[in-house]
């Protein structure tokens, strides 16, 4: 039986940007699995996805509890077919920002633990699956990561080292999966304006006034959306191993 649409497996995607881009693929033909630590809140979600004509379902689990992945990969595949198209957006920030010197082993283990190596063997998860499976349907894995990979935040240096480590991770998948024509891209957001950046919308609303952004306004989800819904449509498949910045030019270096 051939599968209608192709899947589409979103971490994160209760809200916020991962909601964004669950809802920018149901619009561009998937269906769409989305996955969070806990389902309240998604009801808005999936009734969007809805709208688009697509079926949404939200698998609720610990991205950090790398003993359910394939579990979960497993109840993914038996609800809506062989997955197409992996977006790991699911992150978390620093429970405080501060004194670099002062950054607790607790806050850098429960960050690295969700951020990186959560990320890491849930990729590796699907991956696996993705190879075991036949697809009438291009496969690419897509990471939200951050500018943080490169541009260094001192008061949130573990948030900072777990972007960093997925850099890499998107170089490692893409060299692994390259010959199996799975797609691997990163998306680094810069400033975008979700529930996560309430707390310190103020300071960024100055800094952004005062120049820090170059196309001076804020990102939103939708912006990041549209770029991770363009590469994982299979078009850009030889391009393998890409970042895209979506940050209105605020990593570029100036002098």
């Amino acid at each position: 039986m051939t599968q209608a649409r192709p899947l589409a497996v979103v971490t994160g995607a209760r809200r916020g940007i991962g909601a964004g881009i669950a809802i920018e693929l149901a619009s561009r033909g998937f269906d769409i699995a989305l996955t969070d630590i806990e389902a309240t809140g998604a009801e808005e979600t999936l009734a969007a996805i809805a709208s688009r004509s697509a079926r949404g379902r939200l698998f609720a689990f610990d991205l950090g509890d790398i003993d359910s992945h394939a579990d979960i990969v497993e109840q993914i595949a038996a609800w809506g077919g062989p997955i197409s198209c992996l977006v790991n957006n699911a992150g978390i920030p620093v429970a405080r920002r501060g004194d670099l010197l002062d950054v607790a082993a607790e806050s850098y283990d429960r960050v690295l633990d969700v951020n990186l190596r959560g990320t890491f063997f849930f990729t590796q998860a699907v991956a696996r699956h993705m190879l075991a499976s036949a697809s009438a349907h291009p496969r690419s894995i897509v990471t939200v990561s951050s500018v943080s990979v490169e541009m260094a935040s001192v008061e949130r240096g573990e948030y900072c080292l777990s972007k960093a480590g997925l850099g890499m991770l998107t170089k490692l998948f893409a060299l692994r999966l390259a010959r199996d024509g799975i797609g691997v891209f990163e998306v680094r957001p810069g400033v975008i304006r979700t529930l996560m950046t309430e707390g310190v919308a103020a300071t960024y609303d100055q800094r952004i006034a005062d120049g820090l952004v170059p196309m001076a306004r804020w990102g939103t989800p939708d912006d990041v959306a549209r770029a991770v819904a363009s590469l994982a449509s299979g078009q850009f498949s030889f391009a393998t191993g890409s970042v895209v910045n979506v940050d209105g030019a605020l990593s570029i270096p100036r002098l």
